[in-house]
């Protein structure tokens, strides 16, 4: 199994046990090592929805998106590399996540997670399986939503405890409602 213990599988079975089910949308991943234009501004989302990671950072990343078993490890290049992919379902009917690492292991990750149902998608950012000294941290985060009446989340350079993250498997405050069309901007660094 990919789960490096079961704290997290357990997480995020009660994550994506809570959420509803994204529907099918195109699947296909890609990256780039250079810098992305950022997606189509306005409210609705538009494009059908996806998700773009930016990595500003200086270290390269390693990601991986999972649902009942962990997808093909992509690399985002440090300095604007990006990644985009459509909204994706699970098979089991849970939600999904993108494991974002700074080595090749998936020990200290940082997460987006989402579903859907319909008309909406539902998102968070998960530190619970992030070391607190993680470049994620010292660098910051956010996810800013293309859609102007969803909420973004953002986490400063420095700051381990962050409210806009999940910190504890029982901590299900953090997820967030947006329309399905939107796409998710994750900017790293």
């Amino acid at each position: 199994m990919f789960f490096n213990n079961g704290l997290f599988l357990g997480a995020f079975a009660m994550t994506a046990a809570a959420l509803p089910h994204v529907q099918q949308r195109d699947a296909t991943p890609s990256s780039t090592s250079s810098p992305s234009a950022s997606p189509s501004s306005g409210g609705g989302g538009g494009g059908g929805g996806g998700v773009q990671i930016v990595n500003n950072m200086e270290q390269d990343v390693n990601l991986w998106t999972t649902d009942d078993s962990a997808g093909d490890q992509q690399h985002l290049s440090g300095g604007g590399g990006t990644h985009e992919q459509k909204f994706q379902t699970n098979s089991n009917g849970g939600g999904i996540s993108i494991k974002m690492s700074t080595t090749d292991g998936k020990d200290s990750v940082l997460q987006f997670e989402y579903t859907g149902d319909g008309d909406q998608v539902f998102y968070d950012l998960s530190s619970i399986d992030m070391d607190p000294e993680s470049a994620f941290v010292k660098s910051g985060f956010s996810v800013q939503p293309d859609d102007s009446s969803c909420e973004p989340s953002t986490c400063e350079p420095g700051d381990a405890n962050c409210k806009e993250t999940y910190q504890k498997p029982d901590d299900d405050h953090n997820t967030k409602a947006c329309s399905s069309g939107a796409t998710f901007v994750v900017t790293l660094g």
